[in-house]
């Protein structure tokens, strides 16, 4: 019989990480290029898998020591989503051909893992989901936290497996021009939205 602190993790986890944003923005935009897809949902779940058990167990104690690490988070968070930003609403501006979607015409691996790792680990709402919420969620299973995180982890891998591989299913949609120019603006406005809720605490 599967844990209800397990059960209770995974799904506390798959709906933290549904909600658009930063980093799935991303992922959905890799696996609709098709380019470089394992490694870059690997890395998201990996690295949710890391934040959640070390949310679990000792994030509290890291910002009580050191306080400088929220705003160092938060502003460094915001300008490279701002950056970032800017840059899918000028794609949006200059994309004149639908299949951008080809698959391997893109940025190769070392980069495209640089801007994947940013996401993760320089978004702050990353750290209040996997780490703040559900490292305070676990303790209403006491004894049994790790297997709460390991609930959390396992939404993580399902979620960015499914989002990742299941962008090529809307490729049809992205052959045209006018679709590509639609998500890099909603891609636009989701980093400037989160960037400014970051510099306000919005």
């Amino acid at each position: 019989m599967i844990s209800a602190a397990y059960t209770t993790g995974f799904s506390i986890g798959f709906s933290l990480i549904l909600a658009i944003g930063a980093q799935n923005a991303f992922v959905l935009r890799q696996g609709l290029r098709k380019e470089h897809v394992a490694a870059v949902v690997l890395t998201c779940a990996a690295s949710d898998a890391l934040l959640i058990f070390f949310g679990v167990s000792s994030f509290r104690q890291v910002l009580a020591l050191a306080p400088w690490v929220d705003p160092l988070l938060r502003y460094g968070g915001a300008i490279f989503l701002g950056w970032y930003g800017t840059r899918s609403l000028l794609s949006a501006m200059r994309h004149s051909n639908g299949m951008l979607v080809a698959e391997g015409a893109g940025l190769p691996l070392v980069k495209v893992m640089g801007t994947c790792l940013a996401f993760t680990w320089l978004n702050p709402h990353v750290y209040l989901d996997t780490v703040v919420l559900v490292g305070t969620i676990s303790t209403r299973f006491p004894g049994e936290e790790l297997i709460f995180a390991a609930g959390a982890s396992t939404a993580s891998f399902v979620f960015f497996l499914s989002l990742g591989y299941g962008a090529r299913l809307l490729r049809p949609i992205f052959a045209k021009p006018q679709a590509w120019r639609v998500l890099e603006l909603v891609i636009g406005i989701i980093m400037w939205s989160i960037a400014i809720s970051l510099l306000f605490r919005l």
